[in-house]
């Protein structure tokens, strides 16, 4: 369970009116410990955590919010990281290593609260993170797999394939978030300058260094493919490849096998080509769509607060708000003049190019009326019953025929058709079609029945002359 021990109540220090003050002393204490200026060779002390939960409490204001019993006041910023640290201490987000030589304690993350921790630091940016390498990183992973056969590639593949997916879903999020902010701002202040500054620098620093690379450098449908045959390439793999291949999978990754009877070689091959298919057939669409959406969006916004606010473009709301403050006659001479102005006939013809036919579709007529269904006579449903009752007592399928011979051959890998054992009229009636089983498993790579005459004519039990035929199970030896 993940609520038991000390993280029974895991997210109350994420409450309250200090909940903001909490949030920024986890994003340094990750970024003092796990950042680009981070120093691995030393311990934090606890000294040095208040150090820095103190420089987060001073530029992080508490909520304006009612008192609750999780937000103890405190009266100073260094009371306040106190409490804060003993707080995060005994909710499991941080934990206190005592050395038993220095008789000195350090502090770090919990492994729960680092990993609750990071999306926290992703979300506040600041971060520089490539997105668009999964695809190509994909590709080459399995590339190696299959030159240097080191499973280690293929789960990085597995493990490539799947941040695909994420990628897409919050590159769409991120573009309605961002559709949503521009127009809130927009409504907010009216303020034309800032709202095509922030559209023009979203397409600078963030469409083209990352949204033109995915749609066009590392575009799925690009390497798609290029996968699909690597991938097809580690099927076709030699048996002895495979199976040492599946026993590494097994001891590395046993977590991912949900079925013992499964290979998990051809399981983490089959989800990477899914992956795949739908990061182009779905998350790629939607993902231009969204674009499409955002940028519109903003490309009417912008317009209509240019043509709003304008030079010259603005005389139309001058000249409404002039006529809303004159007298209702002079608005209706006004208008008058106006409509004389409108109504004067104007004759031009018509670009032929932007006229279309639309076919009328014919609506399609479906005959609705049942037919009525004569009862049958006696004669006829004893002719039907004889039927279907000769039908099952002569019909074989493959699977009984299966059943049979393998029962046959289950001291031995061949055996005389002559000689297949018959104990009911079933039986009979599959010895005398023994010899079909050379067309079955012909699909298989391994197995195959083979079917040899003898040449000799024998008499059964059943037989007054039949030919005599070899039913054997052999194995193929070419590889994979």
């Amino acid at each position: 369970m993940f609520f038991s021990e000390n993280r029974k109540h895991f997210f109350r220090p994420l409450l309250g009116k200090y909940r903001e003050q909490v949030l920024e002393c986890l994003r340094v204490l990750h970024a003092r410990l796990y950042g680009t200026l981070a120093d691995y060779n030393r311990a934090f002390t606890r000294e040095q955590v208040l150090e820095g939960f103190q420089e987060a409490i001073t530029r992080t204001p508490a909520l304006d919010e009612d008192e609750d019993d999780f937000s103890t006041p405190v009266r100073s910023e260094r009371e306040q990281a106190n409490w804060i640290l003993n707080l995060l201490l005994e909710h499991g987000w941080i934990e206190c290593h005592a050395d038993e030589a220095t008789l000195q304690s350090s502090y770090a993350f919990s492994r729960v609260g680092r990993l609750f921790t990071q999306p926290m630091v992703e979300t506040a940016g600041g971060g520089f993170r490539t997105r668009h390498r999964n695809t190509r990183n994909t590709r080459n992973a399995l590339q190696s797999f299959l030159e240097r056969g080191e499973v280690y590639d293929l789960l990085d593949a597995y493990e490539y394939s799947e941040r695909i997916i994420s990628d897409f879903s919050d590159v769409i999020a991120e573009l309605d978030e961002r559709k949503r902010m521009l127009v809130r701002e927009v409504e907010a202040q009216q303020v034309i300058q800032q709202a095509s500054d922030e559209f023009f620098d979203f397409m600078e620093k963030r469409f083209i260094p990352d949204l033109s690379v995915r749609l066009s450098a590392d575009s799925v449908e690009k390497y798609r493919d290029e996968i699909q045959s690597l991938i097809g390439k580690a099927r076709r793999k030699q048996k002895a490849f495979k199976a040492g291949a599946e026993r590494e999978l097994r001891k590395l990754a046993p977590e991912l096998l949900t079925d013992k009877n499964t290979s998990l070689y051809l399981l983490i091959l089959e989800n990477i080509e899914s992956r795949i298919h739908s990061a182009s057939d779905i998350m790629l669409p939607a993902l231009r769509k969204a674009l499409h959406g955002f940028t519109r969006r903003a490309d009417i916004i912008i317009r209509q607060l240019s043509y709003t606010l304008g030079g010259e473009q603005g005389d139309l709301l001058s000249l409404c708000q002039q006529l809303g403050q004159s007298s209702k006659k002079q608005q209706q001479l006004t208008l008058d003049a106006a409509a004389d102005a409108m109504a004067t006939l104007n004759l031009g013809l018509v670009d032929p190019t932007v006229l279309r036919l639309f076919v009328g579709r014919q609506r399609r007529v479906v005959n609705t009326t049942s037919e009525t269904h004569t009862p049958m006579s006696k004669a006829s449903r004893r002719e039907l019953f004889i039927q279907q009752s000769l039908q099952k007592a002569f019909m074989v399928n493959n699977q009984q025929m299966g059943q049979f011979i393998l029962s046959a051959l289950k001291n031995g890998h061949r055996i005389h058709s002559n000689q297949l054992p018959v104990h009911s009229a079933r039986d009979l009636l599959m010895a005398a079609h023994a010899i079909e089983a050379g067309a079955v498993g012909l699909q298989s790579s391994e197995f195959q029945f083979r079917v040899q005459p003898t040449g000799q004519r024998v008499q059964t039990d059943y037989f007054q002359i039949t030919d005599d035929f070899i039913i054997e199970l052999v194995e193929q030896n070419h590889a994979d």
